[in-house]
C-alpha cells in the first residue's frame, strides 16, 4: 500500500521556523500525487547588521538542522529537501558536498536535494551559461559564499547584489518591487539571473523578469523543487512559474 495523498512521492521539507516563503512556493509547485511534509528548523528570529550577527544566525540554523531533519523521518519521506540556503553554499563545492554527505548520512540513504547544487543542476539545465548575476539577502560574508560556490563551479560572478536583509524572519518581507530592481541591477552582461535565499518569495518575480530580459532567471526555491522532482522521476510541466519547470 502507498500513501493515499502522496502516492507519487513524499517530500520532507526542512526549513527555518523564520521561513514563510518556503512552503507556500513548494505548494505552487506541487503536482498531483505528491505532497509537501515541513519539518521546521526552530530557530529565533535574531537581528542581522553585520558579520558576526549573521554567523550567529547561521549557528542557530546549523545547531537544530539534524534535530528537525530527525523529526522529518519519521513520516518516511521518499526524498528530503533542505528548504534553506546560505548553509548549503558555505565553504564552497566543498562545503556543499561535505554538507550533502552529512545528510544523507543522517536520513539513512534517503535522497537528500540542496539548494546551492539544485540551481547548478538547473544552470546545466537550460546549457550555455558561464557568466551569473547573483541577488541574495545576505551580509557580505554570506555573498562571499555564493559567489565562491559558483566559482568553485566555474561560473564568472559578474554582478552580485546582497539586499543585507535585517532579520531572517524580514527575508520575506522585501517587496516585488525591490526584487524586481534587484534582477534589472544584475542582469547586464551575463547569461543568467541566480537569487539564493529561500526565505526571498522570488519564484513569481523570476518567471516574470525570465519573460522580459529574455534570458534565464532562476529563483532557488524553484530550482531546488524542480530538481527534488527530476530526481525522483517526475517529469510533470507546470506552467507560470518560468521555463525550467516548464521546459526542463
Amino acid at each position: 500500500m502507498t500513501d493515499s495523498l502522496g502516492w507519487r512521492c513524499k517530500f520532507a521539507v526542512v526549513a527555518p521556523s523564520t521561513n514563510t516563503s518556503v512552503q507556500p512556493e513548494y505548494d505552487d509547485m506541487r503536482p498531483r500525487g505528491v505532497t509537501n511534509h515541513f519539518s521546521r528548523i526552530a530557530i529565533p528570529d535574531t537581528k542581522v547588521t553585520d558579520t558576526d550577527s549573521f554567523m550567529e544566525m547561521l549557528q542557530n540554523i546549523r545547531d537544530a538542522t539534524f534535530d528537525a531533519t530527525d523529526v522529518a523521518m519519521s513520516m518516511s519521506p521518499d526524498c528530503v529537501i533542505m528548504g534553506m540556503s546560505a548553509e548549503t553554499f558555505w565553504d564552497g563545492a566543498e562545503g556543499a558536498d561535505r554538507l550533502h554527505k552529512r545528510m544523507v548520512e543522517r536520513t539513512g540513504g534517503v535522497p537528500v536535494i540542496m539548494g546551492s547544487t539544485a540551481v547548478d543542476a538547473a544552470i546545466q539545465a537550460y546549457g550555455g551559461i558561464k557568466k551569473l548575476g547573483i541577488i541574495t539577502p545576505y551580509m557580505p560574508v554570506g555573498d562571499d559564499n555564493v559567489r565562491r560556490f559558483f566559482t568553485d563551479q566555474g561560473y564568472e560572478v559578474v554582478h552580485l547584489v546582497g539586499l543585507q536583509s535585517p532579520s531572517p524572519m524580514l527575508i520575506a518581507h522585501e517587496t516585488p518591487q525591490r526584487l524586481k530592481q534587484a534582477a534589472i541591477e544584475v542582469s547586464e552582461g551575463v547569461d543568467a539571473i541566480i537569487q539564493c535565499g529561500t526565505n526571498l518569495a522570488f519564484a513569481a518575480v523570476a518567471a516574470m523578469a525570465e519573460f522580459w530580459l529574455e534570458k534565464p532567471v532562476i529563483a532557488i526555491n524553484t530550482a531546488t523543487y524542480w530538481h527534488a522532482l527530476r530526481t525522483m522521476g517526475i517529469k510533470d510541466q507546470i506552467d507560470g512559474l518560468g521555463a525550467l519547470l516548464r521546459d526542463h
